[in-house]
């Protein structure tokens, strides 16, 4: 009988790949999500409860019912400019959330948590590549979110004998190799799929949001890690936490930054055309440069990026772009 992993935000983008991962190794994901952002088509590899994590008689009901091993927790808010439009918004529903399902799973001694968190912890670093000692100064609701998660995840651990992994990733990007699922989220922001719209004809153009950052082309870099390489580090992770391992904190990414004008070149480079770009403002709480010094994840799971270059992250989510998500 396969482990059950209960897997919140499982219907959504990465929380699905994460399903995938775990069933490819043997477990049994628990898609637990209100499908307010996910999509049913997503959930393949297990059941769907349909509930939000706040919901604790829900959140409690599903952990007994299937007698659930660990947790990996996605479920939250995640627009960077939203937060710091509607900051109570995102402390009430990422924290919250999360408050709630820690209580659940001290309830029923569910003692192993991996946690999605995010560089946005970091602020504007003080060095790039950053390594995961640096300095937490978030500059936006989402990120100080995230690090107040974590915080409650280090009290508990130390109070209740939780386990726990906080995976720091930069960008989320790609999709499934396979062509199975991949991003979709209403209304879009993130750049690659914004732009792979514009070279489909989807949408008049694309926006650059900043070209005055202390860059070299002026724009800003994020480092791009694959969905599927985030997929499979979590279930790494996952597997040393059962297997007895301390509680750690992780950078995932590559070591490598790209401007946004370097991926909106990739990206004609892909699809063999122009793509209309339009100039505009920065948007408010993005620093200048994201860059993982991704060595400790190296050297204490093994974790080497294997899909990450750009051209394999632009590829597959151009192929999902064109497809969507395959039938059943």
């Amino acid at each position: 009988m396969p482990k059950s992993i209960l897997v919140t935000g499982g219907a959504g983008y990465i929380g699905s790949h994460a399903c995938k991962a775990l069933a490819e190794a043997g477990y049994l994901p628990i898609a637990y999500d209100d499908l307010s952002e996910g999509h049913r088509e997503a959930v393949r590899w297990g059941p769907l409860v349909e509930a939000n994590v706040a919901d604790g008689e829900q959140l409690r009901g599903a952990i007994e019912r299937f007698d659930v091993a660990a947790i990996m927790h996605f479920a939250a808010f995640a627009l960077v400019a939203e937060s710091v439009e509607q900051p109570l918004l995102y402390f009430r529903n990422n924290v919250g959330s999360s408050l709630a399902l820690l209580e659940a799973m001290h309830r029923h001694h569910v003692r192993h948590l991996v946690f999605s968190s995010t560089c946005a912890v970091y602020g504007i670093p003080q060095q790039t590549p950053i390594p995961v000692g640096s300095d937490e100064r978030p500059i936006n609701p989402y990120g100080q979110s995230k690090l107040i998660v974590e915080r409650m995840l280090h009290w508990c651990s130390r109070a209740y004998q939780l386990t726990f992994a906080a995976l720091r990733y930069f960008n989320a990007a790609g999709a499934d190799p396979g062509g199975l699922i991949g991003e979709d989220h209403s209304p879009e922001t993130h750049l690659i799929p914004l732009v792979l719209d514009a070279a489909l004809g989807r949408r008049p153009h694309v926006n650059v949001l900043g070209t005055d950052y202390p860059t070299a082309d002026g724009t800003a870099i994020r480092d791009y890690i694959h969905v599927k390489d985030l997929a499979d580090a979590h279930v790494k992770a996952l597997e040393y936490l059962l297997q007895g391992g301390p509680s750690m904190t992780l950078n995932l990414g590559t070591g490598r930054g790209y401007s946004v004008r370097e991926v909106i070149a990739g990206a004609e480079r892909i699809v063999g055309h122009p793509i209309l770009v339009r100039e505009s403002s920065r948007r408010p709480g993005d620093p200048p440069t994201l860059v993982a010094d991704p060595s400790h994840a190296l050297a204490l799971l093994g974790l080497a990026p294997a899909y990450s270059d750009l051209d394999t992250i632009l590829k597959t989510a151009l192929a999902f772009k064109r497809n969507g998500f395959a039938p059943r």
